[in-house]
């Protein structure tokens, strides 16, 4: 497995109110919610990349603002039709 690392002020997390530990952890859901929310990765690998279980993952996607399920307009017609 592969590590990314990222250079960070010590003065980050203070300014959002959160321990370097929180930061990192919210950083890293951000970054898989991102990735799912553009279609990169599903929502399996998104929550692996977060370090949590997949219904975890897909529970916590609102609070970055994304949907954790996107579903087309052709999808949503299927859904609908009577």
């Amino acid at each position: 497995m592969r590590t990314l690392s990222i250079n960070y002020s010590e003065a980050v997390p203070a300014l959002i109110n959160l321990t370097p530990e929180s930061f990192e952890e919210e950083a890293r859901m951000a970054m898989a919610v991102k990735l799912y929310e553009m279609g990169r990765l599903t929502s399996g690998q998104a929550a692996d990349l977060a370090g949590i279980p997949r219904v975890t993952f897909l529970l916590n996607c609102e609070r970055f603002g994304a949907y954790s399920v996107m579903w087309d307009q052709t999808e949503l017609d299927a859904e609908f039709q009577e």
